[in-house]
């Protein structure tokens, strides 16, 4: 019996080592973008020395690859260098975003409503309101790793229960939890607009909104939630036992919220409901002034089309609230600070999306991803598989990718231009080929050694346990991805046979 549970990490250890190994060797996404643009001008000249070419199965027009290693292509990659940047989709969208969610952050509206969140919550509940923090937080960016994670450790050993499963638990709705949310975040409008430029590559007026996803991300929260909490109580924690170490019970994290903290809630909430009344006076009545101005239509209005602005306001409002109760803001300086602050932290994600748009553009120009996606899915229609065998391969496709390469945004820029155009040719829209990866996205990102927060996770578990290492982490996650993976899955395959769309005006299909 010991030389068998010896053996099994040994073997563990081994495959993760290989996993590391491998996600290490790669470079860092920019560089693997550049590196994608100088391979899509090369493969450009091939393709057009073979003459290949194919048949465009919707207006029967034959299309041919255009070689970018000439005098044409040349001028072409020089004079769009920069429109090719400042065009680029998600650019715009992510930035305004992040400006409102700059003010929430720097003004502690975030950390306190979280910390009310969880403190108030009954023991019985405790387990599925830290689980359901970890995926609301994911509205705010990246927050939930450095604040919840911890403090669901600290309130789980304050309350006398194993604090690596409290971690585990906020990991497991942070993370593995990532694309479930009640709210749309900096991520919707991102995906959202990679996926629009893939799009574009079979129907050049195409337009995917922020809120593509929605209806099937709002739900999936409470399927993920009530997950979570069951493999957090019934798998994770009786496998790690007991635990009593008072020393560390004691954390300022846990300290109820002051008299500031609680009145900038309240005047958050009175800001938030005056907000909310202002939208819905815009879209409920039928002539309302948020709905478009011709057909009185819900889903081609304004506020879908602009929910990004919405959902700047949205935080503007409610941050610029809190801080002037909790006192945290008392100029319009400290407001322009923390917007300034968040686009501190997109640094290297600029960089990245410079290189990132080059290669879309590229890809679109040489008409490569047209001509890979026409015969890939000649290819699939060919094999006879249906719909719901797709769904389910794409999926595993996109989680097995994210072992190696943790970016959402990194990896879906590099495969929305083949499978979104691949999929649009099979009759299926490119809202719920993004749905279907959202999936395959997040149920791996817990167990992935190269997730950029995976290190982070490995030193909260260590203040609990000196001997914890990435083995450990992947051991006690592991559970939470495959049942993650097992009914997210099922979710998304039931969502398609009942034909509902995933989304505002996001219809399953595409004609």
């Amino acid at each position: 019996m010991g030389t068998t549970s010896a053996a099994r990490p040994g073997r563990l250890d081994r495959i993760l080592h290989i996993i590391e190994r491998v996600g290490n060797a790669l470079p860092h996404p920019a560089t693997l973008f550049a590196l994608l643009s100088v391979g899509v001008v090369i493969l450009s000249w091939i393709f057009s020395q073979f003459n290949i070419a194919v048949q465009h199965p919707g207006t029967g027009e034959t299309v041919r690859p255009v070689n970018l290693l000439s005098i044409d292509g040349l001028h072409r990659i020089i004079t769009t260098m920069v429109t090719n940047f400042t065009s680029f989709a998600p650019l715009g969208t992510v930035f305004v975003s992040m400006l409102g969610i700059g003010i929430a952050e720097s003004s502690g509206l975030i950390g306190t409503a979280l910390r009310k969140l969880v403190l108030s919550a009954p023991r019985k509940l405790l387990t599925f309101v830290i689980v359901f923090a970890g995926i609301m937080s994911n509205a705010a960016s990246e927050v939930g790793y450095v604040l919840l994670v911890p403090l669901a450790g600290v309130i789980f050993a304050a309350v006398g229960r194993h604090p690596i499963a409290g971690i585990a638990g906020a990991f497991a709705g942070v993370s593995g939890g990532y694309s479930a949310n009640l709210l749309l975040g900096t991520i919707d409008p991102l995906l959202a607009g990679l996926t629009q430029e893939a799009a574009h590559i079979i129907a050049p007026g195409y337009e995917v909104n922020a809120a593509a996803n929605y209806y099937f991300l709002f739900v999936s929260t409470f399927f993920i939630a009530v997950a979570g909490t069951w493999v957090t109580e019934r798998i994770v924690e009786p496998r790690l036992g007991p635990y009593s170490n008072p020393g560390l019970e004691g954390d300022d994290a846990l300290r109820p919220l002051n008299s500031d903290e609680r009145r900038g809630l309240r005047y958050a909430l009175i800001a938030t409901g005056a907000f909310v009344v202002v939208i819905a006076a815009g879209l409920i009545p039928e002539q309302g002034f948020l709905r478009d101005a011709e057909t009185g239509s819900v889903l081609n209005s304004p506020f879908l089309k602009g929910v990004v602005a919405f959902i700047f306001l949205g935080a503007v409002v409610m941050a610029v609230a809190y801080g002037i109760g909790a006192k945290t803001i008392r100029s319009d300086a400290d407001v322009m600070n923390g917007m300034g602050k968040a686009i501190e932290t997109l640094g290297v994600y600029t960089v990245l999306v410079f290189f990132a748009a080059q290669f879309v553009a590229y890809f679109n120009w040489t008409n490569i991803g047209l001509i890979v996606a026409i015969e890939g899915a000649a290819a699939l229609s060919a094999s006879g598989l249906g719909p719901i065998p797709l769904l389910i391969l794409f999926v595993l496709i996109t989680a097995s990718i994210n072992l190696i390469m943790g970016s959402a945004s990194a990896k879906w820029a590099i495969m929305a231009p083949v499978f979104v155009p691949m999929f649009m040719l099979l009759g299926y829209s490119p809202e719920l080929v993004q749905g279907a990866y959202r999936v395959g996205d997040s149920v791996t990102n817990i167990v992935s050694p190269m997730m950029s927060y995976f290190a982070l996770i490995v030193a909260f578990v260590v203040k609990y346990d000196a001997r914890a290492g990435i083995g450990t982490i992947i051991a006690t996650m592991l559970p939470y991805t495959v049942v993650f993976a097992l009914i997210w899955t099922a979710l998304l395959i039931g969502w398609f046979l009942l034909g509902i769309p995933v989304g505002p005006g996001a219809e399953l299909h595409y004609p």
